[in-house]
């Protein structure tokens, strides 16, 4: 593979959620055309690639990620032949496109999972799935929790008397689990896995990729714990070794294609076994969650930087860096909310963009957008509804305006009401208003992916960078690279030197040669 096949080690990806970012018929809901029509504002960005979430057939429980039909567009996004323009628009923007795939659960609407419902126990269409006999007592089949909270089992007949069985869903009751030890399901999936690429995605993002397969036997899990954290509270439900054989498949697809075509898994595990997802025969990415979770603190971010560089020694595969995506609270509003917030937000954007490896954007993270108190009788959410806890609040529509026609300006004028409510003044924070500022966030990140690229092309950034991560007493967070480059982050309360070098971009200005609290820098030191 040449450099330029290999795009993903060092792109920027920015993250679609196309379901609030732009509606084109007024339905109140975004759409592919939607996305289509702001092709320019992304390629403007100065972005890679683009990662959807999912648009394909779906009951809509869990926001698209309860697929009824792997294999077409939910009408409420459009059609095929819309992807196909998007696809094509995107491609002669120089912009690839991710599609997300959902291979660990579906839908309770799928024709397998109706099928297995109709013929019953014993049938070889149960074995698609995880149907299981309760305890004599009525109980479930084991103590799994749903990631959504409540059990990970309902009953698949309950006013049947003959048709006692349960059947496992580690989300929502409406999104059943597949079984992965059928090989059936893996042949099923490669084939869905081939049918985007033959269309012509650049690439997956598979959805809870370390979970497909299960313990033999779905024992009892030794853990239950009280509050719920994704997968990782279920050592049995996740994580098991058979799964690595799965993206050694898809490899071999993947690399069939000219170019190859990426992959990129959703392994929410510490950095040490995430990064076993990317040895050479597998993916090519996984997101670095123990790096995406972070708060404001300096010890943390250093100790979890040099854990993923670790990580990368051992396995090869550059960390892939995020902040936000659609299910993590804004980084605004999780570093401190306010003008502090807002200024740590912009820091860590800098920051990000700035370390070795690819990293991923969140739609109006460029904007700086704090997480929205969606009102509780708004709220959509299955976690909200389960579990108690919302992430409706980081999926609030884009706003393009600064005046509120369209919910500001993210559908026509005169249109229905948003999916989500948007709040008062949203358009303060329009992408219209930070394009007309030249210290809005909006032209910091344009600025700082232009000079990215720029270094990349002179050779100012090596795409094999190994980093160093160190901390000092007065809050200093630094991240240097093997290239000579080091980013920069004062997290403390006073304003600190910088390491001796040309400064090449700043979240805010220097004062007097320091830098303040809540900023970053990137240094050339050589």
């Amino acid at each position: 593979m040449t450099d330029t096949d290999r795009w993903w080690r060092t792109a920027v990806i920015y993250e679609v959620y196309p379901r609030s970012f732009a509606d084109s018929d007024g339905d109140g809901v975004g759409d592919l055309r939607g996305v289509t029509d702001r092709l320019p504002y992304i390629a403007g960005l100065g972005v890679d690639g683009i990662w959807l979430t999912p648009f394909q057939r779906s009951p809509q429980v869990d926001q698209g990620y309860d697929v009824s039909d792997y294999l077409d567009v939910d009408p409420m996004f459009g059609t095929l032949a819309d992807f196909d323009e998007l696809l094509a628009r995107a491609h002669a923007h120089g912009v690839r496109i991710i599609v997300d795939l959902v291979p660990n659960h579906t839908s309770d609407q799928h024709e397998r999972f109706r099928a297995a419902l109709a013929a019953g126990p014993g049938s070889p269409e149960r074995e698609w799935f995880h149907f299981a006999e309760g305890g004599p007592d009525g109980s479930p089949p084991n103590n799994w929790l749903s990631v959504f909270g409540g059990s990970a089992w309902t009953r698949a007949r309950p006013d049947s008397d003959t048709d006692t069985e349960w059947y496992l869903h580690l989300f929502a009751p409406a999104q059943p689990d597949w079984n992965w030890r059928n090989p059936a399901v893996g042949d099923y999936f490669e084939h869905v896995l081939r049918w985007w690429l033959e269309r012509g995605a650049d690439g997956v993002r598979v959805d809870v990729a370390h979970g497909l397969f299960k313990a033999e036997g779905l024992p009892d899990s030794p853990v239950v714990p009280t509050v719920i954290d994704g997968l990782r509270s279920n050592p049995l439900a996740m994580d098991q070794e058979p799964v690595h054989e799965v993206y050694r498949r898809w490899r071999r697809v993947a690399e069939e294609y000219d170019p190859p075509r990426l992959l990129v898994g959703e392994v929410n595990l510490p950095p040490e076994r995430s990064a076993r997802y990317t040895r050479p025969d597998e993916m090519h990415q996984t997101f670095a969650f123990a790096f995406a979770k972070l708060d404001w603190d300096a010890a943390q971010w250093a100790a979890v930087g040099t854990e993923l560089e670790a990580a990368r020694a051992r396995y090869g595969a550059a960390p892939t860096w995020a902040l936000e995506n659609h299910d993590l609270v804004r980084s605004a509003t999780r570093f401190g909310a306010g003008e502090r917030g807002e200024r740590r937000a912009r820091a860590a954007v800098l920051a990000l963009l700035g370390l070795p490896g690819p990293a991923y954007l969140f739609q109006g993270q460029e904007l700086g957008l704090p997480e929205v108190d969606v009102p509780i009788e708004a709220r959509l959410d299955p976690m909200w509804h389960r579990g108690g806890v919302s992430r409706d609040g980081v999926r609030v529509p884009m706003p393009w305006t600064a005046e509120p026609d369209g919910a500001f300006g993210f559908s026509p004028a005169g249109a229905a009401e948003p999916w989500l409510p948007v709040p008062l003044g949203w358009g303060t924070r329009s992408v219209q208003v930070q394009q007309d500022d030249p210290d809005s966030l909006l032209h910091l990140v344009r600025s700082t992916t232009r000079l990215r690229a720029q270094l990349l092309v002179e050779g100012g950034l090596d795409a094999a960078a190994t980093s160093t991560w160190a901390v000092t007493d007065d809050g200093l967070v630094t991240c240097r690279r093997s290239d000579g480059v080091v980013v920069a982050l004062a997290m403390g309360a006073q304003a600190v030197a910088l390491p001796e070098g040309e400064v090449l971009a700043s979240s805010h200005p220097l004062v007097e040669g320091l830098l303040p609290p809540d900023t970053a820098a990137w240094i050339a030191t050589s």
